[in-house]
């Protein structure tokens, strides 16, 4: 039985690798999908929503500190928005913990990340996404459509991801 569960466990984090790596993992939807209205808190209390980052490319990932994928994730998505964060791009950590804004800070400062704390305390976000399991991704357009989808992990900050994003932006900069 331990065999069978090492040689599982093994797949899982070989498969992970390989998504980690193959930013092709994220392929473009041949149409984008509308997006549910999410509404989540920030912080302090204060209400957001997806609207906020209309005229962006947004790269929404739904995470929670109790998911250990998502916790191996989340430098990578600081690094991502550090490398490409600004005007035209936004990286969105959206925290399904129950537990609130606190916990979510506390892990944050633990591995000093400077993501912005957003929480959907009543994980909203998992069922109107119709998502399956943490870490979840979504690239979305600056019109606020869906353009690809990710379930799992992945290292956002690869060279190869950088570049596939890269183009994703850019290329709806010129639709503009």
């Amino acid at each position: 039985m331990k065999a069978i569960l090492s040689a599982l466990v093994f797949a899982v984090l070989a498969t992970t690798g390989a998504w980690a790596e193959d930013p092709a993992a994220m392929a473009l939807h041949e149409e984008p999908q509308p997006v549910p209205e999410l509404a989540f808190t920030d912080e302090h209390g204060e209400p957001r929503a997806l609207e906020d980052w209309r005229g962006k490319v947004v790269l929404l990932n739904v995470w929670a500190t109790w998911c250990a994928p998502c916790r191996v994730e989340m430098p990578t998505l600081e690094r991502l928005q550090e490398r490409l964060g600004g005007d035209r791009f936004e990286v969105v950590a959206l925290s399904v913990d129950r537990a609130g804004p606190s916990v979510v800070r506390k892990f944050f400062d633990e591995i000093a990340v400077g993501l912005p704390v957003l929480v959907d305390k009543d994980g909203t976000a998992i069922r109107s996404l119709g998502l399956f399991g943490l870490p979840a991704t979504l690239l979305i357009g600056p019109d606020g459509n869906e353009l690809a989808r990710l379930a799992g992990p992945a290292e956002w900050d690869t060279p190869q991801m950088v570049a596939f994003l890269e183009a994703i932006i850019e290329r709806h900069q010129k639709k503009e």
